[in-house]
């Protein structure tokens, strides 16, 4: 994340066209430029209570999740936390 929020789309799209190799760097360019745009990524990598609302929303709309889950039952934010401390 700290890479992601710190360079470029374009110095991204280089660094990750060989997970990608049929797609020209251009394409993932744009994508990643979007990516951007949208502000898509986190600024850390905590699991918030909000972002994960949404994921059970979109599981929810598209079929795959019978049931909702607390937050507190599943996540755990303690290591990304204890991580973000050490910076």
């Amino acid at each position: 994340m700290d890479y992601v929020n710190s360079h470029s789309p374009e110095e991204i799209a280089k660094v990750i066209q060989p997970q990608f190799e049929e797609t020209d760097l251009e394409t993932i360019t744009t994508i990643v430029t979007r990516y951007a745009e949208q502000d898509t990524w986190a600024k850390d990598l905590v699991f918030h209570e909000d972002a994960f609302a949404l994921l059970q929303n979109i599981l929810e709309e598209s079929g795959e999740l019978s049931s909702r889950v607390a937050y507190e039952e599943l996540v755990t934010t303690e290591f990304a936390e204890k991580a973000a401390d050490t910076k």
